[in-house]
């Protein structure tokens, strides 16, 4: 037995060193896989301008009237739509089994048509004008268990009336409740219409409510209103760096159209700003009673409420955006970048897309877009700049109808790319970044 013992030890001393070079090479090659990602880098979609670097392509095409997606840990994409598949289902799943970064795997579920839509806790959350649902993910791409109602909220008959909700990490959801009006106006749409003071639909709209994210059946009440005095946050996100609440304002329309005696038609293509808003508990910014000029960096009364472009008065007390971009853009979502595959300046910065403008009159329609703002520790430090252009395929567009592509929803893949969802035909693209060799 001792013998036998010290010949097994022999042999051990003779392979050793092979051994200890295989554990090695091991051990040099894993870092390499695990920053790999999950989808290969896809070859260019030129019909899009990108910063030099970038690249896109087109992960599926054609889906129908998309609004927002998430995106799952393992890849799986969720579509929502505004109107309804040939199925008669409003959320489209995508998965991608070949690497190649296009989706060759779809199911469609849940007829109910809308646009927010994200992933919280392993469940699949999504909205109607008028209810947020849920589901449980399991394994399946197409989710198979009940649908829950979470919440039950106002403003689903008319109005800005898409739901539109971000969770923070504590197990809340905050959801837009859109105006129905452009400035509380009596009656709605009207030239020289005044506006009741105070604004009644400040009551159940024109605001952001909070909720439990897992409790069903949830109807909304007064107590529950988080940030008042926001006429349509359809882009709302919870930054996790910054651990805090924003969102991004459409402005009102027809100051010149409806008060031509008091603004020119010029300061309608430019104002009031499309506001982005860092949102605290018991904020008010100001609507229906104030509008935001970018170039003055100022709150103004509102006409309906006696302004007449320079009074200020009760709107010095409403909160002031952290930017005010061009009139009538129309952003739609945001997202705060937390991957590392693309370059360091977009760390924690919030890409927004812009849906594109109508309230223009005869001029050059604005937006239809991605926009970057960069930011650290939850402020903006620097110049907001282009990301993604050319959505449009045209130089000029005087009407929104005449663009082939509208950008409308945002999400950010496990491995740090960048997606972008189509209103008009439901394209989806994936944005990637290639190092330089």
């Amino acid at each position: 037995m001792t013998f036998s013992h010290n010949k097994n030890l022999t042999r051990i001393g003779i392979y050793l060193p092979f051994l200890i070079l295989v554990l090695l090479s091991c051990q040099s090659e894993a870092p390499k896989e695990a920053m790999k990602p999950i989808f290969a880098t896809a070859p260019n979609d030129d019909s899009l301008k990108l910063p030099e670097g970038f690249d896109a392509v087109v992960v599926v095409d054609t889906l129908g009237r998309g609004r927002h997606l998430t995106i799952r840990d393992n890849g799986d994409i969720y579509v929502h739509l505004r109107s309804a598949t040939a199925e008669g289902n409003s959320i489209v799943a995508l998965r991608d089994t070949s690497g190649d970064g296009k989706a060759d795997v779809t199911g469609n579920f849940a007829p109910f048509a809308g646009t927010g839509i994200e992933i919280y806790n392993n469940h699949l959350y999504f909205a109607t004008r008028s209810r947020i649902y849920r589901t449980s993910l399991g394994n399946d791409l197409v989710p198979s268990g009940p649908i829950d109602t979470i919440a039950i909220l106002e403003g689903g008959d008319g109005g800005h009336s898409e739901k539109t909700f971000t969770f923070d990490g504590s197990g809340n959801m905050y959801v837009n409740v859109g105006s129905l009006s452009n400035a509380c106006e009596e009656p709605l749409r009207t030239a020289a219409s005044r506006g009741p003071d105070p604004c009644i639909e400040l009551e159940k709209r024109g605001g952001i409510w909070k909720f439990d994210a897992k409790t069903p059946m949830q109807v909304q009440t007064m107590e529950m209103r988080y940030a008042t005095g926001i006429r349509n946050a359809v882009a709302i996100n919870w930054d996790p760096a910054s651990n805090r609440l924003y969102a991004l304002q459409h402005g009102r329309d027809d100051l010149h159209r409806y008060w031509p005696d008091r603004f020119t038609e010029e300061q309608n293509v430019e104002i009031p700003a499309e506001e982005f808003l860092q949102v605290n508990q018991g904020d008010d910014f100001g609507w229906p009673y104030c509008y935001y000029d970018p170039q003055q960096k100022q709150k103004f009364l509102n006409p309906e409420y006696g302004g007449d472009g320079k009074s200020i008065g009760r709107c010095e007390s409403a909160k002031l955006p952290l930017v005010g971009f061009p009139g009538h853009w129309a952003p739609n979502d945001v997202i705060f970048y937390q991957g590392s595959m693309f370059p360091e300046k977009y760390r924690h910065g919030a890409f927004i897309a812009f849906h594109g403008s109508w309230n223009r009159l005869g001029h050059d329609q604005g937006g239809f877009k991605i926009m970057f703002v960069p930011m650290k520790d939850g402020q903006v430090i620097g110049d907001y700049e282009v990301f993604a252009d050319g959505f449009t395929g045209l130089n000029t567009v005087k009407a929104p109808g005449e663009a082939k592509y509208r950008p409308c929803g945002l999400a950010e893949g496990p491995d740090g790319s960048l997606y972008i969802l189509d209103s008009v035909k439901g394209r989806l693209w994936r944005i990637v970044h290639a190092p330089a060799a």
